[in-house]
């Protein structure tokens, strides 16, 4: 589940809903024959701050349960079911599974609409407004406390507001991400700068992006998107990252067309036709710029740090050749994330049951997705700077386990641990901004006669209607 890229281009549409495939665990919590109408049976307080008790027998469904062609990581998947129903014996745990991606937009979409979703389904930070829209999920509030979810003070304050609205909490995390700025290392080098330091400021890219150009041989020192509303999605990070914002504080009307968003379109216009340092080839979407620089003809673009465990898993390239520095300006860096919700209306011991699977799951340190050990051993990456939502001790225990247990050299991302920026959420209707703002990319890449002015003004226009549309 690549949440950079899944968060920024997913869009709204109907699609058949999914064919599921179901694992169930352990035979000893396997019948639900004495299950309520909401396949429950109370065994415990009715205090919903209090934790799930032990006896009480429920039945969760949860999507996003690994196919069985990442056999690596549906075996640890059937492990954490297991661990789990050590404490929880009365537990079981239905596990959905979809073909291609984990819930792809449509089919979220269609799920919602029909509330089919199951008991505890999987979102993007940027699905609440939809998810609240169609009264898909409960409110947790009451149920997430210190003794149901004992790291909830270290977890980043920021990422759970993503999941709130009105001061109420719909979602607990299972991921995070800032963008920053990735690199090629070996095209560095041979540029004769030094891959340890990359650059900090738009003006450091620009130079750097001449120099790589320059190696000749069609490589690109410097990639952006214009297609498939990645173009606005990568416009907005531009934004973000020297201080401005696409959409005004009352998230009414739009805020790039002033002198910031101006230099962003100018710098971005000036590298691709005066310095020819973006390469011939434009109306890129995501995919594009990491097979480009996966095979060493890009040195640079603005991304995520799991793009790097999508081409090394996918493209075949090595951890070794990439290294990572904070987004240039470091004002702001877009943000977003991943997390699980709960469905709307189901009992109260499942919410608590829900709660419980989802605390080990994915919010303990050591154990299930932060088992760096275990990751190891099962030849899955550890050493990637995400997720990374932790704070203070929890923090400090986990990158000593992720550094310990690292499959790739995490120096190379020392830079952008070392600097962190401020990470700022994507605007309202983001969707159908990025699709606006593709227009604005694709002109200033595309046309080297490109009037930026009438493409800001033009783009300002059409954004205010689709936010006088809320």
């Amino acid at each position: 589940m690549r949440s950079a890229r899944l968060s920024g281009v997913r869009s709204v549409g109907a699609m058949t809903l999914v064919s599921t495939l179901m694992l169930t665990a352990l035979a000893a919590c396997g019948t639900s024959s004495s299950d309520d109408g909401n396949g429950s049976s109370s065994g415990g307080s009715s205090d919903p701050a209090a934790p799930l008790d032990p006896k009480t027998k429920v039945t969760l469904t949860i999507d996003c349960m690994p196919p069985t062609a990442k056999a690596a990581e549906l075996k640890e998947w059937k492990e954490d079911v297991e661990e789990f129903n050590k404490t929880y014996p009365n537990v079981t745990i239905q596990g959905r599974s979809t073909p291609g991606q984990c819930l792809e937009p449509p089919r979220f979409t269609a799920m919602l609409k029909a509330k089919s979703q199951p008991d505890v389904f999987y979102t993007y930070f940027t699905d609440l407004p939809q998810v609240l829209d169609n009264d898909g999920a409960e409110d947790i509030t009451a149920y997430v406390n210190d003794r149901t979810v004992p790291l909830l003070k270290d977890i980043d304050p920021d990422v759970l507001a993503s999941l709130k609205s009105d001061g109420k909490l719909y979602g607990l995390p299972t991921s995070n991400y800032t963008m920053g700025l990735l690199i090629n290392r070996k095209l560095f080098e041979q540029a004769g700068l030094d891959p340890d330091t990359p650059p900090r400021t738009w003006e450091q890219v620009r130079t750097a992006a001449g120099k790589i150009a320059g190696l000749g041989n069609g490589i690109a020192g410097f990639g952006e998107y214009s297609a498939g509303n990645t173009g606005g999605w990568h416009f907005t990070a531009h934004m973000y990252s020297l201080g401005g914002d696409v959409v005004d504080a009352s998230g009414r009307k739009a805020a790039f067309n002033d002198a910031l968003g101006h230099q962003v379109a100018q710098n971005l216009h000036d590298m691709r036709w005066q310095d020819d340092s973006m390469g011939k080839t434009q109306l890129l979407k995501w995919g594009d710029l990491q097979k480009q620089i996966a095979t060493d003809k890009l040195g640079m673009f603005l991304a995520a740090p799991d793009d790097i465990a999508y081409m090394v898993q996918q493209l075949g390239a090595k951890y070794e050749n990439f290294g990572m520095g904070p987004i240039p300006g470091e004002k702001n860096t877009l943000a977003g994330g991943n997390s699980y919700m709960i469905k709307k209306g189901i009992s109260g011991d499942k919410v608590k049951a829900a709660i419980a699977w989802l605390n080990f799951k994915n919010l303990s340190v050591g154990k299930g997705q932060f088992d760096w050990e275990r990751t190891k051993a099962d030849n899955l990456p550890v050493g990637i700077p995400q997720p990374n939502f932790w704070t203070g001790e929890s923090k400090t225990k986990d990158d000593a386990a992720r550094k310990q247990n690292a499959t790739m050299p995490v120096a190379n991302f020392k830079s952008f641990m070392d600097n962190p920026v401020a990470g700022k959420a994507e605007p309202p209707k983001a969707q159908e901004i990025y699709k606006v703002l593709d227009n604005v990319m694709s002109g200033i890449l595309t046309n080297e006669d490109a009037d930026i002015d009438k493409l800001l003004d033009t783009a300002e226009s059409q954004v205010n209607q689709v936010l006088a549309h809320q």
